[in-house]
């Protein structure tokens, strides 16, 4: 006879004897159902969400065009893989990316799973095109958890343990950080010092970078230093990778963020919100570059599934600009409550982002935790970055005028819990 399974602390303890410990948890609950920008617990309690599965749900959970969606591709095909027989969703959605990746080039698309996938890709075809090994990434960045992706990312806890020894020829140069010391003209600098004295550029096929750090703070990328990378790359045959996993489909006011710097990459990798929830990736890039490799060295059994697909294509067509006027708004609100906040309590540092990507610095990660907990205990989900110092805010962008109110004074009265006591101490 099977016993009952419901309830948190029963889930917890099942969830302790079957699941490996080092998948981490942000928070002790087991959700049940979400909607928009709400989610419910297991015991009914209601969530408003800034977390949005870490950036997946920029239209908001369960949004009605993409639940159809999924569901009519599911009942008519679930999968053949691509490399076997081919199917139209998936055509018909690098049709779509490929209009809409930013600059004039044409562009072709390759289709994956998982964002780590598509930093991987996009690198074995920069070497394929280049026919160089090298590869430039930055301090504070992440780029996935799988071996390439993980060696490329330029943060140690709690990434990478003692999972080495990781990929040769990946080398880190300082991300423009200016709260930290580090402006855009000094991190050019660097990056020339690491041509002079650790790779030399003619040996490098590709530069990645995250227009704005995702896992790192949510600091944004100078337009000066992205618009500088692009003619280091020209000049030096490299290709020039922009990361927009975290940072695409409208999370910073655009649709994608380097638009914000009026840059062309020459590949660009994308997933979370690309479609609404279902495990799909991309990297778009200049038809030229993405051709370099012959048929057999791309794909992957699940990449570009149609029922993601599917869902990838009623996204994009939630994502209008009136979709992405509305990003602006809340990214607006966003900022003026932090900033509200930050002009009350010197323990705040920092508040920084762009459009809705938005993040505040705590002065103790002790602080940081302590906002988590206290706004999880009164209905918002919040979440943590940085050096666990940061809390970064990626609610859906569908959310309405009256949650975001309740949700930024559940926020306000978190941090004044928190902070008023540090404060006074």
């Amino acid at each position: 006879m099977q016993l009952a399974t419901t309830g948190a602390a029963l889930l917890m303890k099942r969830r302790q004897a079957n699941v490996a410990r080092g998948v981490g948890n942000a928070h002790p609950m087991f959700v049940d159902r979400a909607h928009g920008a709400r989610v419910w617990d297991v015991e009914d309690r209601e969530y408003f969400d800034f977390v949005g599965g870490i950036g997946v749900q920029n239209a908001g959970h369960t949004h009605p065009k993409v639940v159809a969606a999924v569901r009519e591709q599911a009942e008519r095909l679930m999968h053949t893989c691509f490399q076997v027989a081919m199917y139209e969703p998936y055509v018909r959605l690098a049709e779509a990316l490929n209009r809409i990746a930013p600059g004039p080039s044409p562009k072709k698309t390759l289709l994956l799973t998982t964002g780590s996938e598509a930093t991987e890709n996009a690198v074995k075809i920069a070497r394929e095109y280049t026919r160089r090994p090298a590869v430039v990434a930055f301090s504070h960045s992440y780029h996935g958890r799988t071996l390439l992706a993980l060696s490329m990312t330029g943060k140690d806890a709690p990434y990478k343990q003692h999972f080495g020894p990781f990929c040769s020829e990946i080398y880190h140069a300082p991300f423009p950080f200016e709260f930290r010391g580090w402006t855009a003209q000094r991190a050019l600098q660097a990056l020339n010092d690491l041509f002079a004295t650790q790779v030399a550029p003619d040996r490098v096929a590709a530069i990645i970078v995250e227009p704005v750090l995702g896992e790192g703070g949510f600091v944004p990328a100078p337009a000066e230093f992205l618009q500088e990378l692009r003619r280091i790359a020209d000049r030096n045959g490299i290709a020039l990778i922009f990361d927009e996993v975290q940072t695409g489909f409208g999370r910073t006011g655009k649709l994608f963020a380097c638009e914000h710097s009026g840059v062309e990459p020459d590949l660009m990798v994308v997933a979370k919100s690309l479609a609404g929830g279902m495990p799909l990736s991309a990297v778009i890039g200049k038809a030229e570059i993405m051709d370099a490799p012959e048929p057999g060295g791309l794909g992957g059994t699940y990449a570009g599934n149609p029922v993601a697909c599917a869902a990838a294509l009623a996204i994009l067509e939630i994502m209008d600009d009136a979709f992405l006027a509305r990003a602006r708004i809340v990214g607006d609100r966003l900022f003026e409550s932090l900033r509200g906040l930050q002009s009350r309590f010197p323990s705040i540092v920092d508040v920084r982002g762009l459009g809705a990507m938005v993040a505040m610095e705590l002065a103790d990660p002790a602080l940081a935790e302590g906002i988590v907990t206290q706004a999880r205990e009164r209905g918002l989900l919040l979440m943590l970055a940085g050096k666990g110092d940061v809390i970064r805010i990626l609610v859906p962008l569908t959310i309405d005028d009256r949650d975001l109110s309740a949700a930024l004074a559940i926020f306000t009265e978190s941090c004044e819990t928190v902070l008023q006591v540090k404060e006074n101490s």
